[in-house]
């Protein structure tokens, strides 16, 4: 049996006899158990030595690009800058590009210019649109890899998306709301920032499929009635507008699956309307969202490790580039979050 590493140099790393090591690489019999998992932990320490070899002295450049609301691109930065360091001995710096709203012409225009800024990889979270799909090719034809986040865009070439299963975060958000308003006859107001994410889109449907098969168990025929708000861009003004007015229009609404953010001004909705939201389940804690769970305005929060998705992100485009090998994607995991369990919030440089 031949392996990539000598026989001498697994002994060495795993503190066994070479003939121990032969003897599992063989797969013969008379090893303890702990005896192979020491070898194949060698093995797996060599491997990472030897990413660390490639990496040391290597220099990525990185842009990030995101269409969304600030609060969420800015927890995403700090998320990247506090594992840029983690990724040593490779040097890695990225630029940023954020805008809270932009149109699919400024994202194509965007992406454009990284041909010529000497781009080693992008991580991006833009609309799934035929144009955005055509830009993100392009990159790809130069030789410079795309990585999706939050949000996918499956038929470009991208390398690979990074984030939650969006469908599996609706269904968890229905399953939330339905447990808790109970037997209530209650609607249920869902708030999205644009139909022009796929996200978004996965999200609803996960939540209005489950929210119907829950409604259908509990002998419900016609299940609890959704109520669409779409085109908030996830700004607490629009938002409060919104609510408001489907507030005024809808008797029957006492809980809310905020897709897109905003969640501030559904909460200040609900205070004008003088009404009660019994169950608010939003998405990430951001800064809000953590004021909005102490206060308990927000039931809970579906969020997701953000150092996690960076690490992630960077290491695949890494990887694209020859400097890592063995990195594997995989969903992040979706949290639920309470006032009662919520993480204290990261300790920033100033």
């Amino acid at each position: 049996m031949t392996h990539r590493y000598k026989v001498r140099e697994i002994a060495q790393q795993a503190g066994l006899s070479e003939a121990t090591v032969d003897r599992v690489l063989h797969e013969r019999a008379g090893v303890r158990a702990d005896t192979r998992a020491e070898v194949q932990q060698a093995i797996s320490d060599l491997d990472k030595q030897r990413s660390q070899l490639r990496l040391n002295g290597r220099k990525f450049l990185f842009d990030v690009v995101m269409q969304s609301p600030a609060r969420f691109s800015a927890e995403f930065r700090a998320a990247v800058e506090a594992e840029l360091p983690m990724l040593s001995p490779a040097v890695v710096r990225c630029r940023f590009h954020f805008r809270e709203t932009e149109s699919v012409a400024a994202m194509v225009e965007t992406l454009g210019k990284f041909t010529s800024r000497g781009s080693q990889g992008v991580i991006v979270k833009a609309p799934d649109d035929p144009d955005v799909i055509a830009a993100l090719d392009r990159l790809v034809d130069k030789g410079i890899p795309v990585v999706t986040y939050v949000t996918d865009v499956p038929a470009s070439r991208r390398l690979d998306y990074v984030g939650i299963d969006n469908r599996a975060a609706g269904a968890t958000a229905a399953y939330l709301v339905d447990s808790w308003l109970g037997d209530a006859d209650s609607s249920v107001l869902v708030i999205s920032t644009s139909n022009i994410f796929r996200n978004e889109g996965e999200r609803e449907i996960g939540f209005r499929t489950t929210l119907r098969a829950l409604g259908a168990e509990r002998g419900a025929a016609a299940g609890r009635r959704v109520v669409e708000i779409t085109d908030s861009e996830g700004r607490d003004e629009t938002v409060e507008r919104l609510v408001h007015r489907a507030l005024t229009e809808h008797e029957g609404i006492e809980a809310v699956y905020s897709i897109g953010g905003g969640n501030a001004g559904a909460v200040r909705a609900f205070g004008r309307a003088g009404r009660r939201c019994r169950v608010f389940i939003g998405h990430d804690l951001d800064s809000d969202n953590r004021t909005l769970l102490k206060s308990g305005a927000l039931s809970a929060v579906l969020h997701h490790d953000l150092r996690a998705d960076a690490r992630l992100a960077c290491r695949l485009l890494m990887q694209a580039g020859g400097g890592f090998s063995g990195v594997v994607s995989e969903p992040s995991r979706i949290q639920v979050l309470t006032r009662f369990n919520t993480p204290h919030p990261p300790v920033r440089e100033k």
